[in-house]
């Protein structure tokens, strides 16, 4: 006979939170969200810690350049999507890598033999007009010269002079050595009046590109999450099937994480997966697993080295499993399950192995909820999907502002990999729908006015903290008539479109 769970299955909006003792050290600015992301051992840190609780999912409609660069600036991760050519991938990984972050590796770098119009068409395709001179064209080269848009003039000058004739030279460059910080860096470009300051190494190699708008832009983004190298973090999915390609050319661009995304984790498949990357490259490179909704899951998943385990089968808005093929599970009965069980492993172990909760999340208080029941960060597609930078199209539907977002599981992403059970290469039938969401502007604005209400609601428990949120947290399950309780009732809400007659 069937094996039953005792109990119904819940989701996150049948909870509340119990407000706790609050001291007058419970205020929002006190509050720090820094998580880990990655698995350690008792008495040891994490080798990657978020500085906010926010991944975004891995997903053609979510996870391009633009969002690994905007989620890194305000300290959380985007894993770029998997559902595309392993090259094309390791490109998207790069551009993260290489975008301007403090210290800056050039993608206009020139050799002296160039000509001018070559100059200008570089200069067209990426948009930079500050341009290092190297002996081979590489951004690691030996430096030999600069070239700004001060150095030439494409109405006047010969279009076929070569850059070695207008460039300024390497002996008239103020430089930075390998060791120079972000700060003194800034320095030398203030003291100097300079508007770019070129770091090189012992050998006179290039290493990067100091900014003076990107130290400003740095200063006024603190929990920007960077690498040793002072390069935006960034996650990349991998599947099942190609890893063996797909892995080295994500490693060699500069992924910091990877993740096996699947609707599905606790199968053999996952697990010869991560034992390639264990085999390859020992515990160097990291990479999480899932998905679980179970604590067998999780052991199992745990047991192979994941290092971390997303929980979530079906709770996606754009997510049609639980129709279509009846598995799943409630996300907040799913996630109290796992973490129940990530606690014990840690107790018989000493390994940690964080827990992320992917899906299920419609309100911005289900990010307290998920975290409150143990989830150390969440994978957020629908929330993110929203921002400018999602790589999607702004619609206008009926009036209304939108952002097209499609499950990868639908007709139109055909991401089979991720359904992927050893069959034929090919989506069967659909598990996810194509949609649209609420256009909602900046990320950085909807991100900071999202942490500042669960901020907000952990100082309502007394909690300063992840770990203490979960440690203090009072929660009760609500009937049907306390949710409606929550909302707007028994008013007629005001409405821009109602007309008002005042006598």
């Amino acid at each position: 006979m069937a094996t039953f769970f005792p109990g119904e299955s819940h989701t996150f909006s049948e909870y509340l939170l119990v407000p706790g003792y609050s001291s007058s050290e419970c205020i929002p600015n006190n509050v720090s969200l820094k998580t880990p992301l990655t698995r350690f051992k008792r008495g040891e840190k994490p080798a990657i810690t978020l500085n906010i609780p926010m991944v975004s999912a891995i997903m053609q409609s979510v996870s391009g350049v633009d969002m690994g660069v905007a989620l890194a600036t305000e300290g959380g991760m985007s894993f770029i999507y998997g559902s595309q050519t392993p090259e094309s991938e390791a490109a998207m990984v790069k551009a993260v890598k290489d975008h301007k972050a403090g210290f800056v590796e050039s993608d206009s770098t020139l050799t002296p033999k160039m000509t001018m119009s070559e100059v200008m068409a570089l200069k067209d395709k990426t948009g930079h007009s500050t341009m290092p001179v190297t002996d081979d064209g590489t951004p690691r080269g030996k430096l030999l010269g600069i070239v700004t848009s001060r150095d030439y003039r494409p109405s006047r000058d010969d279009h076929s002079a070569l850059v070695e004739t207008f460039m300024t030279p390497r002996e008239k460059l103020i430089v930075g050595d390998k060791n120079i910080t972000l700060k003194k860096a800034n320095d030398v470009i203030w003291e100097n009046k300079l508007n770019a300051l070129p770091v090189v190494d012992d050998y006179d190699h290039l290493i990067g590109i100091v900014f003076r708008k990107d130290y400003d832009s740095h200063k006024t983004n603190p929990n920007e999450l960077l690498d040793a190298n002072k390069r935006y973090m960034v996650g990349a999915g991998i599947n099942t099937r190609d890893y063996a390609e797909r892995v080295p050319l994500l490693v060699e661009a500069g992924a910091d994480v990877l993740c096996i995304d699947s609707s599905e984790g606790f199968s053999e498949w996952q697990k010869r997966t991560i034992e390639w990357v264990r085999a390859n490259y020992g515990e160097d490179v990291k990479v999480g697993a899932g998905n679980v909704v179970d604590a067998e899951g999780f052991r199992f998943l745990a047991d192979c080295g994941a290092d971390f385990i997303k929980v979530g089968i079906g709770g996606g808005s754009i997510c049609i499993t639980r129709e279509t093929k009846g598995i799943g599970r409630g996300q907040a009965t799913a996630l109290i399950d796992v973490c129940r069980a990530r606690d014990e492993y840690f107790e018989e172990t000493g390994v940690y192995v964080p827990v992320c909760s992917d899906g299920g999340i419609v309100y911005d208080y289900h990010m307290t909820l998920a975290l409150a029941m143990g989830a150390d960060f969440m994978m957020l597609g629908r929330y993110f999907a929203r921002f400018d930078e999602s790589p999607t199209d702004r619609v206008n539907v009926n009036g209304q502002y939108m952002k097209e977002y499609w499950g990868e599981g639908s007709a139109r992403a055909r991401n089979w990999q991720r359904y992927d059970l050893g069959g034929a290469a090919k989506l069967s039938f659909v598990e996810g729908v194509d949609s649209y969401v609420p256009y909602a502007g900046s990320l950085k604005d909807g991100v900071n006015g999202t942490l500042y209400k669960v901020k907000s609601t952990m100082c309502n428990c007394g909690a300063l903290s992840i770990p203490e949120l979960q440690e203090k947290a009072r929660l009760t399950l609500v009937s049907s008539t306390s949710i409606v309780e929550g909302g707007a009732h028994d008013v007629v809400v005001k409405d821009t479109q109602q007309t008002v007659s005042y006598r």
